[in-house]
């Protein structure tokens, strides 16, 4: 299988429920996909221009200072101290390494790619990319003998679900049993909600707690994207089995996958400071608080969605009705359908649309709950 060969890209389905939504008279409340909305903070679009000055190729293994940032990140934030330069590796945006891994790890037919129930189709066209099998499997214990490659996502999208130190002991546990790479996808790790996520620090597949100290076979993949309003920019890394982020970087270093060098000097101007991660949650969390309630007084059952940047709602149809029903009220969502087979009835709804449409939508909600119109 090539590129040419994957399916149409699945958001252009939703096209025709956005143009109802626009058709509403107060305008449409888009969510359905999580771009932020929020400015870029100013300690990182400082740190870019004062980088302008670019004349040279970057390194694709990235600068010291930004290496050095990741690991000292890594220790204050997820609990994940002694990382060095040789752990981390910057990426080009985190959607691409999602993609391209299983080809960079040299996996083909017969491989087996594990991946979440509820889940980023990227991990599902990364496998197929290579001709090798993704399978949709949560429990660890299903994972078949010929994985080579495990995706586990935490907090996950869509569905928001956090996996505690036991789950992603048990997942490191697996996949060493098989010879796999496990691969840990945690870019909404800043943004807990509910208990005990909303106090304690959501952990990451590097916790000494979960690896014992021993980080063989194991990846943890992160995006600023989210927590610093980076969109833009494609600026991400990952860290852990200094191994394999040598294979990474090699196979990386031929494909020209280089990060361009004023990203890289606001990237490590945004790891180095935790005020801007702070003003943002808080954002995200009064849009939460006004949301949710309104979802579920429209009649919708909030599942999971203790973490992260989306509510996982069902209102037990398909959902495409329910996306026709709040398009009709001019919230633009995104179907379950979108990710995987097994969530049929449920849709996506971001949290990343400026106070005055989250209120909006929120208003809206409760208005079609009471029959007004």
């Amino acid at each position: 299988m090539g590129v040419a060969d994957l399916a149409d890209y699945p958001w252009d389905a939703v096209a025709a429920y956005a143009a109802r939504a626009r058709s509403h008279p107060d305008g449409i409340v888009d969510l359905s996909i999580g771009s932020p909305v929020d400015a870029t903070p100013d300690v990182v679009a400082d740190a870019l221009r004062a980088a302008t000055d670019a004349h040279a190729y970057p390194q694709t293994v990235g600068t010291p200072a930004l290496r050095t940032a990741i690991a000292h990140w890594y220790a204050r934030r997820r609990g994940v101290p002694g990382l060095g330069a040789e752990h981390v590796l910057p990426t080009v945006g985190s959607k691409e390494l999602v993609a391209l891994l299983p080809l960079l790890l040299g996996l083909g037919p017969g491989d087996v790619v594990v991946h979440p129930r509820a889940a980023y189709p990227t991990y599902e066209v990364g496998a197929r990319l290579v001709g090798a099998t993704p399978i949709a499997e949560d429990d660890p214990a299903h994972w078949p003998a010929a994985t080579r490659l495990a995706w586990v996502n935490s907090p996950g999208n869509p569905d928001g679900r956090v996996l505690d130190v036991p789950a992603l002991r048990a997942a490191v546990s697996r996949s060493r049993e098989l010879g796999a790479v496990l691969a840990s996808d945690e870019c909404y790790a800043e943004l807990g909600w509910e208990a005990p996520w909303d106090a304690d620090p959501i952990p990451s597949a590097l916790d000494p707690r979960v690896t014992g100290d021993d980080v063989r076979g194991i990846l943890s993949v992160y995006s600023l994207s989210k927590q610093s309003n980076l969109a833009g920019y494609r600026a991400a890394f990952l860290a852990g089995d200094p191994d394999v982020v040598a294979r990474l970087l090699t196979a990386r270093k031929h494909l020209g996958l280089m990060l361009p060098l004023p990203v890289q000097s606001a990237m490590a101007a945004a790891l180095a400071d935790d005020a801007h991660v702070a003003e943002q949650k808080v954002r995200y969390r009064r849009r939460r608080d006004v949301l949710k309630p309104a979802v579920e007084t429209a009649g919708f059952r909030v599942d999971a969605s203790e973490a992260g940047l989306y509510l996982w709602v069902t209102e037990g149809r398909d959902a495409w009705e329910s996306l026709g029903r709040l398009a009709d009220l001019g919230i633009l969502a995104g179907p379950g359908h979108f990710y995987g087979t097994h969530f049929p009835h449920h849709v996506r709804l971001s949290l990343t649309a400026t106070d005055e449409r989250i209120a909006a939508a929120a208003v809206r909600l409760r208005a079609a709950s009471s029959g007004a119109t």
